[in-house]
């Protein structure tokens, strides 16, 4: 027995959802933990949700966050009530959760401190709010005040209401939850886009504003780029052609892909959704389904290979511009995973950013397998 129980259901009103999933997941539950997604149409319920799942499944604590679609095993939803849950069998020692972060941080750290030296916790799975301007610095805080913690999940999508679950309703930072070093964790990512051109250096720009790269017109160097024939429509290039901003000292060539949120062909400039420095280095890359296919198939082959034995259980945390818009209608991103490791317990969603290590991506996926 692995311990995890999944399930991934569609009802449409909160309490019918609840009780197909007490059905589902039954009320004799050693562990305490569970995540759950909880699909857009459902936020509003949110409060009422985890009361009712912890009332009638006896589990105390709830992590996870809304989300525009969920992922369960081989399975995906959008534009419906649904929910999504993993139970996990860990104890009260296992796990601390963080109901807060940055607004409860420094009374947490403290009231924790003592766990996690003894524990050597480092690894935590997190949600953040969208609406968070400085998220990403958020991020690196909480790896650094975790003792180069490594971080892993996603950022909550909503219309509406964007909302985190961390033992209670969170609505605005970081919240989640940080495992005892004894609990087995391996995790991925994998890029949903291919990379254009070589790399180049950005040599003049204010915050996002890039208006020289190699010392020529940004504009001109990304035309390039791009090729003829995007070039001479730039209407084109929107939701397509992204920049790619490679991380520093990385040995597998990771890079963080950015939005282009505005071209101004008359001075040359461009603008991406991330802050720019001069001397950064810049390449740029498309959305390429195949290239995606390949990369989740040989990331979640390597993350299985590592783990000792089978995987018992699995979150996985994907982009909204992945899933039925990159892969297919047919749940093609979940079933290729689910193809690759077997029918075990999976929950998870479609995030308006992924976390990996302390940092912010964007069109990836990231999973995390439980040994």
């Amino acid at each position: 027995m692995s311990g995890f129980t999944s399930a991934h259901i569609q009802a449409e009103t909160w309490s019918e959802a609840c009780r197909q999933l007490v059905d589902r997941l039954g009320t004799d539950h050693p562990g305490r933990l569970a995540f759950l997604y909880i699909s857009d149409p459902l936020a509003a319920d949110t409060d009422r949700i985890i009361d009712c799942l912890r009332h009638d499944t006896g589990i105390p604590h709830w992590v996870g966050c809304v989300g525009m679609g969920l992922c369960g095993t081989g399975s995906e939803t959008y534009d419906e009530a649904a929910i999504s849950v993993l139970v996990t069998p860990f104890t009260d020692d296992d796990f601390r959760v963080l109901p807060d972060y940055p607004g409860d941080g420094d009374d947490w750290l403290a009231a924790t401190q003592t766990w996690r030296q003894r524990s050597l916790a480092s690894v935590a799975v997190i949600h953040g709010d969208p609406n968070n301007a400085g998220l990403p610095q958020q991020l690196v805080k909480l790896s650094e005040d975790l003792g180069n913690g490594y971080l892993i999940g996603g950022v909550a999508s909503s219309e509406t209401l964007p909302i985190q679950i961390a033992d209670r309703v969170v609505s605005t930072g970081l919240s989640g939850v940080l495992f005892n070093g004894n609990v087995g964790i391996h995790t991925g990512l994998s890029q949903g886009c291919s990379l254009i051109g070589h790399k180049h250096h950005v040599t003049a720009c204010q915050r996002n504003v890039i208006e020289t790269i190699d010392e020529r017109p940004a504009l001109d160097v990304f035309k390039e780029a791009i090729g003829e024939v995007l070039a001479r429509d730039l209407n084109r290039v929107g939701g397509y052609i992204f920049a790619a901003l490679p991380i520093p000292g990385s040995d597998t060539g990771d890079y963080l892909v950015r939005n282009l949120i505005g071209i101004d062909p008359n001075r040359g400039l461009i603008a991406i959704g991330d802050l720019v420095e001069p001397g950064m280095e810049i390449q740029f890359a498309r959305r390429d389904a195949q290239t995606a296919h390949d990369d989740l198939a040989r990331m979640v082959e390597h993350v299985r290979a590592r783990i000792p034995g089978s995987p018992r259980g699995a979150l996985y945390h994907s982009c909204l511009g992945r899933g039925r818009n990159l892969f297919g209608d047919e749940s093609n991103e979940l079933r290729l995973v689910r193809d690759l490791l077997g029918d075990i317990p999976l929950a998870g969603f479609y995030a308006n950013g992924e976390i990996s290590h302390h940092r912010l991506y964007g069109y990836t996926g990231v999973l995390t397998l439980f040994s």
